[in-house]
């Protein structure tokens, strides 16, 4: 097959997605496959050129233009088909206000929250009590995360050049055990436990420094907390609308209350990401999950 592999774009996640395009392309040409690389940062305006010929679109974005939609709407527009979620579902997923309301109305327990515009964060005052989260809105890869304890740490984080500008959400802290569990169309793959070696969370250098986190794959927890994982991964999975794949992220807090934190649309895909580590457990290898994927996103074909 002829594929265009999309990634790059101009979110804070650029270069996770450029490290992972690498991989995806290996796996690709491995298989047999022809592959076209294509940055929409570097030419927004050529995506509908650079269609023309190709028989399927890899999507390997983070943040904006991939988890909103915007790119697979334009795909759409094309023709083309691509894996993963269609535009509306992945910008209803991305926004993480939105996104907990859908998850509620699903009856699905997500740490109490409140969104702040950009327009309304320094006259905004918290109604909820500290300790608290601050992130991006339709941010990823736990950039501009802010573990808030006190209003000096309030105030300080709200400075930060990072967020600025940016709609936030916060939420309560949930102290725990941090999971993530990833759904492959019909199955839901084992979770995992995610233990930083060095910081408070999951963040930025723990996710993407090599050896800064153990993840541990099936995640070595009971029976009941398993399946706990794993029905709420596929209940959030299908009230978003979504299909072929995703992967929810978890907080269990000390007293074994399973929280839904958010979804990812497009996941990270390295051989040693934290989905194609579940995959692999079930037997599928990167190679084997890209081919399935690809076949998934065939069925968008018009």
């Amino acid at each position: 097959m002829r594929i265009l592999l999309i990634a790059g774009g101009w979110s804070g996640e650029r270069d996770v997605a450029l490290s992972g395009a690498r991989e995806i392309a290996k796996g690709l040409q491995m298989l047999g496959h022809e592959v076209t690389f294509f940055d929409p940062a570097k030419d927004l305006r050529g995506l509908e050129a650079v269609t023309t010929g190709q028989d399927f679109a890899f999507i390997n974005l983070h943040g904006s233009p991939g988890e909103d939609g915007l790119i697979q709407a334009l795909l759409e527009r094309q023709g083309l088909a691509y894996q993963g979620a269609d535009a509306r579902a992945s910008l209803l997923a991305l926004n993480k206000a939105v996104a907990k309301q859908i998850f509620q109305t699903a009856g699905l327990i997500t740490p109490a929250w409140e969104f702040v515009p950009a327009g309304q964060v320094h006259t905004w005052t918290p109604t909820l009590p500290f300790p608290l989260v601050i992130k991006p809105n339709t941010g990823g890869s736990s950039l501009g995360v802010g573990l808030i304890n006190t209003e000096a740490d309030l105030h300080a984080h709200l400075s930060r050049p990072e967020i600025a500008g940016q709609d936030l959400l916060v939420e309560e802290r949930i102290t725990g055990q941090e999971m993530t569990c990833g759904v492959l169309e019909g199955t839901v793959l084992p979770p995992i436990l995610i233990r930083p070696k060095q910081g408070a969370f999951f963040d930025y250098a723990s996710k993407y420094i090599p050896g800064a986190t153990e993840e541990l794959c099936p995640a070595p927890v009971s029976q009941e907390l398993t399946a706990k994982l794993q029905d709420m991964a596929r209940l959030a999975h299908e009230c978003l609308g979504l299909v072929d794949y995703s992967r929810s992220d978890f907080m269990v807090s000390d007293n074994g209350q399973v929280y839904l934190l958010e979804v990812n649309t497009l996941p990270g895909m390295t051989a040693t990401s934290l989905l194609p580590q579940e995959a692999l457990a079930v037997g599928l290898s990167f190679a084997q999950l890209l081919e399935r994927l690809i076949a998934l996103g065939m069925r968008k074909k018009h």
